[in-house]
């Protein structure tokens, strides 16, 4: 092979990758310039239908020019995790803020609600539910006045018959509704909450397993009363708890009312004949 021909050869295939290059580069440049570089955008993996929750196997990022990105679209998959379809998206589509909204009173509770468990309502007073400072998102304890003697005070019984439950809502606040607005910055940049703005509500309604359901049921409909206990969230602990009786609360004095029910008892005994059988 003739070498300068060789030379020659590479030397114009150099020239004509550089143009090539060259090319390229300022097509690429222009492109740019008239359509913005090629940044994120989440769109639809596959059709999202309305009113359906959106996680990662429905998403995907894929890069577009800025020039036809959508106002309010998302840069991130893990914004839009647990959020719900407020609108049918197709395939492909990009998905902007006015096209989801979050779990709340509008996008109805039944979605909030963990596999297995159930909402149940109770009615409340101020002194059953912590004055009414509960709000949606906050765990309890439940407390119940057990009555299985005829009212008879010595043989009545309080019990935790239920510990670390979640609120689901109070009233018609529900959990992630709780609205910003009442979200205010104090002088050291601490954000806090106004806990007397949801204190407008009779009901609260709890996550239950269906047994726990049946339960509640029970003891509303026994009519002795339903105390709300409030504990911290992070609190996960579950204690064994007795059931308290009057003679727990007298402590020392117990003893006194021991004697006090058992004269009585012997009286009424001694009222109704002995009430011995034949």
């Amino acid at each position: 092979m003739n070498s300068r021909a060789f030379t020659t050869s590479l030397l114009l295939a150099a020239v004509a990758v550089l143009m090539i290059y060259s090319y390229i580069s300022s097509r690429e440049t222009e492109l740019v310039s008239e359509y913005g570089n090629m940044t994120p955008v989440v769109v639809a993996r596959e059709d999202i239908k309305e009113l359906e929750i959106i996680d990662d196997r429905k998403v995907r990022l894929e890069n577009i020019p800025a020039k036809f990105q959508m106002p309010g679209h998302f840069k991130r998959v893990e914004d839009l995790y647990n959020t719900i379809a407020s609108v049918p998206i197709k395939k492909g589509e990009q998905i902007t803020v006015p096209r989801v909204t979050y779990p709340g009173a509008q996008s109805g509770l039944s979605r909030q609600i963990s596999i297995g468990k159930r909402a149940l309502s109770i009615q409340v007073t101020e002194g059953s539910a912590v004055s009414r400072l509960l709000k949606p998102g906050d765990r309890v304890d439940i407390l119940a006045l057990v009555d299985y003697a005829a009212g008879k005070k010595e043989k009545m019984k309080v019990k935790t018959v239920l510990q670390d439950v979640l609120v689901l809502s109070t009233g018609l606040y529900v959990t992630n509704s709780v609205p910003i607005v009442n979200i205010k910055s104090d002088n050291n940049n601490n954000r806090e909450m106004k806990l007397n703005s949801y204190t407008n509500y009779n009901t609260v309604t709890l996550e239950l397993t269906p047994f726990e359901v049946q339960k509640m049921v029970f003891l509303v409909s026994s009519g002795n009363g339903i105390t709300l206990s409030l504990r911290n969230n992070d609190d996960k602990t579950i204690e064994r708890i007795s059931a308290t009786r009057l003679y727990d609360v007298l402590g020392e004095d117990a003893a006194e009312a021991k004697t006090y029910f058992a004269e009585q008892m012997a009286r009424e005994t001694n009222r109704t004949g002995g009430g011995g059988g034949r």
